[in-house]
């Protein structure tokens, strides 16, 4: 890989001003996330972004956070560890 070349996209979700929602969704995406599900009512959304845009991400006007997309497995219930 060249140094000009994108990092891996990783998944974000953000808490933003709702009053203020498309505005802010509108800013996230011009600094490089993809939206994949929006909940105005409750001012969050979530997406993918390069990791080397999280801090541009981070700095958009009206994004009040930004956490990382975690998948956590639970061992079935008859798994002797719980």
């Amino acid at each position: 890989m060249n140094e000009s070349s994108q990092s891996e996209p990783v998944g974000v979700v953000l808490a933003v001003d709702p009053d203020r929602f498309a505005e802010v969704v509108d800013a996230a995406r011009r600094a490089g996330l993809t939206v994949k599900a929006e909940q105005p009512t409750l001012g969050t959304l979530s997406g993918t972004i390069a990791e080397d845009r999280v801090p541009a991400l981070k700095a958009v006007d009206g994004v009040e956070s930004v956490d990382r997309d975690r998948t956590i497995r639970l061992s079935p219930p008859d798994s002797p560890i719980q």
